[in-house]
């Protein structure tokens, strides 16, 4: 077996993964990636799905977090190919009469844009998130930073006050269903808040749904819903080309087997092909149950480790990509030139679907998160042509051989409604189920694209109740995937706090 020696060795190349191999690099620390996949990036990468000269993102395509992270923004990624890409509009929700609400980056643009529905609806968004814009710093790094979030909190609290910072919890943990008929007086304002919530897999009646939609409209006003030009990948890109530029090494189809130890410690890795890499520092981008599977539960102790099996995945996805002659023919100017359509009509068909995946069936006339990134970015299709994707939440262990055939035609029916004319400018399309989710990214449980089930109590406590849930109870081993504080999206918040424990705990052992 061949014996190789690193200070550190991250397993998985997505966005948190090469975030901790950045934090562990810039410190001077060797550290290698080890990544599954023959392409680094997890669950952030494009490539020719459909037809050549076609790029479509495989998994995530927009990216408010990673506009808004204060990761992102520590690295000169813009000098190693990195740029974002606004498009006119971060988000529309196309309603049945033909309009459709529209979020911009400028709040009385969006407020505008809400008063077209009813007047009145606009004042009800300025009062709602204006305060909250006016302290987006400190929301920010509130929402944006490794748990405990102290310094955010108290910035936050000297901003709003007492009273405010109340009101803002309020907001956070009330059913969204509630916030928006408080807030708006016509279906298409409420479906408008309602759709973002959907973003999660959670739904708009449950306690701290709220803030799963109000925090994505807040992230339009204060970064945009952005795209890496050219497709994800190259957001994937730069963060190696940066990593390496410090260093460090990734090795892509090498996927790590066990997680070594001795004497109640982490001693390196093994991997499939044979080598051993030792190590003082593991950082594991892995959900909880490879973090398990990986140590074994003799390392981690039968109480950790029953702690880390009673974490939940929430429901699964499937995914549609087309390559098209044309854009989508919205009926509703306002969706066409926004990146990402909320697609579903009023807030009651949202629901409706919702209570349908949660009830274990798939409705009829799904929501669908639907994004058109070359109406903005040509980079990405042949010239006069384009792409677009659609993906919707689905429940778990459905019989996709069976339900499969007719349920992708239901998500072409739903944007057809809305888009009259769609079907006839499919020049091919792509399906991923959610067992070809999980099979390209074994993150993706089932096709869960959140790394857990974001109810209210594993939105906190994420993976386990503690003060720090990037250390796990063996020493130098670390969690800093998206199953930890703050959760998912793309903004290498996880990692990087990972890691920052881990030089913390190194400098105690003279590291």
């Amino acid at each position: 077996m061949a014996v190789e020696r690193y200070d550190a060795v991250v397993i998985g190349s997505g966005p948190n993964g090469l975030a901790a191999a950045i934090t562990l690099a810039e410190a001077g620390r060797e550290v290698l990636v080890c990544e599954l996949a023959d392409q680094p990036g997890g669950a952030v990468r494009s490539g020719e799905l459909t037809e050549p000269g076609f790029i479509h993102d495989l998994f995530s395509s927009v990216h408010p977090a990673g506009s808004a992270s204060p990761v992102f923004a520590r690295w000169p990624l813009e000098q190693h190919g990195m740029e974002w890409v606004h498009p006119e509009a971060a988000m529309a929700h196309p309603m049945p009469d033909g309009t459709a609400p529209a979020l911009h980056r400028d709040l009385d643009a969006t407020a505008a844009s809400l008063d077209a529905q009813q007047p009145g609806d606009g004042a009800g968004w300025l009062d709602l998130a204006g305060p909250l814009m006016e302290q987006w710093p400190a929301l920010r790094r509130t929402l944006l930073s490794g748990w405990v979030p102290v310094g955010g909190g108290l910035r936050l609290l000297a901003g709003l006050g007492v009273d405010g910072v109340l009101e803002f919890a309020r907001t956070a943990l009330m059913p969204a269903w509630e916030l928006a008929n408080e807030t708006f007086s016509s279906p298409g304002s409420r479906a408008w808040l309602l759709g973002s919530v959907h973003h999660a897999d959670i739904g708009s009646d449950d306690a701290g749904s709220g803030l799963a939609g109000l925090y994505l409209q807040l992230l339009a006003h204060g970064a945009g819903w952005p795209s890496p030009r050219g497709g994800a990948q190259t957001l994937t890109d730069a963060l190696v080309s940066y990593l390496r530029s410090l260093g460090g090494s990734v090795r892509t189809a090498t996927p790590v087997t066990r997680i070594i130890s001795r004497g109640g410690r982490v001693a390196g890795v093994e991997t499939a092909g044979g080598t051993r890499v030792r190590a003082n520092t593991v950082i594991a981008d892995t959900t909880p149950h490879a973090l398990l599977h990986l140590a074994g539960e003799d390392a981690l102790g039968s109480t950790y480790a029953r702690k880390l099996r009673r974490f939940r995945y929430g429901p699964g996805t499937v995914k549609l990509d087309w390559a098209l002659d044309g854009p989508i023919p919205w009926t509703a100017p306002e969706a066409r030139g926004a990146g990402t359509v909320h697609v579903a009509g009023p807030p009651e068909a949202i629901r409706s679907a919702s209570l349908t995946v949660k009830d274990g069936s798939l409705p009829q006339q799904p929501f669908l998160l639907a994004g058109q990134q070359s109406v903005a970015d040509p980079t990405r299709a042949p010239a006069g042509k384009h792409t677009a994707w659609a993906y919707t939440r689905v429940p778990r262990g459905l019989d996709w051989a069976r339900e499969g055939a007719w349920f992708l035609e239901a998500m072409e029916d739903q944007i057809e409604r809305f888009a009259p004319g769609f079907r006839d400018r499919i020049r091919a399309r792509h399906a991923m189920l959610p067992a070809d989710l999980e099979a390209r990214n074994p993150n993706l449980s089932e096709g869960d694209v959140g790394d857990g089930t974001y109810a209210l109590d594993q939105l906190v406590f994420r993976p386990v109740p503690t003060l720090a849930p990037y250390r796990t109870t063996l020493g130098g081993l670390f969690l800093g995937s998206a199953a930890t504080f703050p959760g998912g999206a793309v903004h290498g918040v996880n990692g990087r706090a990972a890691a920052r424990l881990a030089l913390a705990e190194g400098r105690v052992r003279g590291w």
